[in-house]
């Protein structure tokens, strides 16, 4: 059902915790599963060099919070940008259908805790990004799809 590396990400996760000065934070949840996430991002110089979460969720919520953390340290705004739900689940050797929603949930918390830095240095947004697609969806949108 899981792979060998949820089950690692699930036991034994990564970047657990608060980054208490974080430039961005993103809240995330969902309704259908009551898992609850926030991401926080500490920003320097358009990179993101750090990333730490809290998860209140199933194992698969907790691993993809864990992979995605450790996928985004050293990478760009813009390669953070383009981080697909896809490519979480991916990164764990994949993930059932009924939870592809955790791998959603990671990826709309990184996208909200880059709205929420975007918010506060607007100067910063990429080219051809908008705000307002960094927003994290509604609390009682779907996010079942991968």
């Amino acid at each position: 059902m899981y792979s060998n590396l949820v089950i690692e990400h699930f036991t034994n996760p990564r970047n657990v915790g608060v980054i208490e000065d974080a430039d961005g934070v993103g809240r995330v949840g969902n309704p259908v599963c009551g898992d609850m996430m926030e991401i926080f991002i500490k920003v320097e110089a358009g990179r993101i060099v750090d990333a730490k979460f809290r998860t209140f969720g199933c194992g698969a919520a907790i691993a993809t919070s864990s992979i995605a953390t450790e996928m985004v340290k050293g990478q760009t705004i813009e390669e953070v940008l383009r981080l697909t739900r896809k490519d979480v689940a991916d990164a764990l050797g994949g993930l059932p259908a009924h939870k592809m929603h955790c791998s959603n949930l990671a990826v709309d918390g990184l996208r909200a805790a880059l709205h929420d830095y975007f918010s506060k240095h607007p100067e910063l947004l990429p080219a051809g990004v908008r705000l307002e697609d960094l927003a994290p969806p509604p609390e009682d949108a779907s996010t079942e799809e991968a």
